[in-house]
Order: structure tokens, then C-alpha cells, then sequence
């Protein structure tokens, strides 16, 4: 089920899509204002935004450009009363994944949302790969969350590298095994053990949710879960 932050400081329509999203099976969070909305984004599980530009604490397209950069692989789509040209190709420039104007209809923003959630699969783009809030280079090899640089070298790096080419897939640990020690290594299954704990604890440190998951008699699989 995924998770939509509304960020949004009119009441009304807070209360609006909030009814719509969560008849829609949308888990829904809100927030008044950039501090608010910081607050739920810090905590991790958000899977969109819809971004007001009239915030009372901060500009909304400042917040936009602020959150592309920590947050590039969350859809963002602005939903504000501005309908000028301006406006909208200010917007789209700065990373927004949309733009709705008010009034809407609820049956169009939520399919937009739809949308916006189709497009948030790892995406493999000038030897980058991204999923939820990991972003890792393949050239440099480094590896971010969020804002956090996590460190990982050899093994790891093309582990976390195979789940992220395969997000929401089940891997065996044989298949695993054959993938990144070769079909003809002394390894055992124990060894993938030892480097999807390494790999939890890292990309887990600081409180950030788990995305590696076990699957019972089976192997793991890189999801967001909510």
C-alpha cells in the first residue's frame, strides 16, 4: 500500500484528499506547512508528495528543488491555484513530476498519482540506479540514502547492486551465490547470510527502514514496505 504526503496548509483541501486517497487504499499523511512535511519525509515510507506552493513557512518551489536532491526518486506533484505559464514550466523545470491546478477533479488527481506511482520502479539512468530513497553510481561507485553516504566496498557493493537490479523479486540465495562469488566459488549459503546482515546494518543505520527482506525458504527481496 503505498503512501501519500500532502503537503497543503488549507484545511479543506487536506481533509478532501485525504477522504479521496484513503478510499482509493492510499495510506495518507498531511502536513500544514515545510517543517511538518520535513517531519514525515525524515521518517521515511512516503511513496509521493503533493506539494502546495503557497506554504506560510517556505516557498513551495524552493522546497521542490530542495527535495529533488534529497529525495530523487519520491514522484513530486505540485497541486496549487497557480495556472500561470510561468508557474507551471517553473515548476516542471525544477523537478516536479506533474502539475495540477485547483479546482481538480479527485478522479483525475488520483489517477496521476497512480501514474506517478508506476514510475518510482528502480530506475537505471547514466549509470545510476535508484530505488525508494537508495541512490547508488555505478561509476563512482558510492551509494546514498536520503541524504547519508553509505560506505560500501567489494561484495557488498555488488550485492546491494543485484537486489537493486531486481527490486520486488525474490532471490534465491543460490542464485544470489551464483551471481556474486560464480558457480564455481567454496561458498556457501552461510556466507549470504553474513553479507545481507552486513548489508541491513548498513544501509539501515541512523533508523532507516528495512528494504532488504527475508522471505521464508526462499531467499530476499529489495521492496518498500510500508
Amino acid at each position: 500500500m503505498a503512501t501519500i504526503l500532502i503537503v497543503d496548509d488549507d484545511r479543506q483541501i487536506r481533509t478532501m484528499l485525504v477522504r479521496a486517497l484513503t478510499f482509493e487504499g492510499f495510506q495518507v499523511r498531511e502536513a500544514a506547512d515545510g517543517q511538518q512535511a520535513d517531519q514525515w519525509l525524515e521518517g521515511g515510507g512516503i511513496d509521493v508528495i503533493l506539494l502546495d506552493i503557497g506554504l506560510p513557512d517556505r516557498d513551495g518551489f524552493k522546497l521542490l528543488e530542495l527535495w529533488r536532491g534529497m529525495y530523487p526518486t519520491i514522484p513530486i506533484l505540485m497541486v496549487t491555484a497557480r495556472d500561470d505559464v510561468e508557474a507551471r514550466v517553473k515548476g516542471l523545470d525544477a523537478g516536479a513530476d506533474d502539475y495540477i491546478v485547483k479546482p481538480f477533479y479527485l478522479a483525475e488527481l488520483v489517477a496521476r498519482v497512480r501514474v506517478a506511482l508506476r514510475r518510482t520502479h528502480t530506475v537505471q539512468q547514466e549509470g545510476r540506479l535508484a530505488y525508494a530513497d537508495l541512490v547508488m553510481d555505478l561509476k563512482a561507485r558510492r551509494v546514498r540514502r536520503g541524504e547519508k553516504e553509505i560506505e560500501l566496498s567489494g561484495r557488498s557493493f555488488d550485492l546491494l547492486q543485484f537486489f537493486l537490479e531486481h527490486p520486488g523479486q525474490v532471490l534465491s540465495k543460490e542464485q544470489i551465490l551464483n551471481h556474486i562469488w560464480g558457480t564455481d566459488a567454496d561458498v556457501d549459503e552461510n556466507s549470504v547470510e553474513v553479507y545481507i546482515a552486513h548489508l541491513r546494518q548498513k544501509l539501515e543505520i541512523g533508523g532507516g527502514k528495512r528494504l532488504i527482506h527475508t522471505v521464508r525458504g526462499v531467499g530476499y527481496v529489495l521492496e518498500d514496505r510500508s
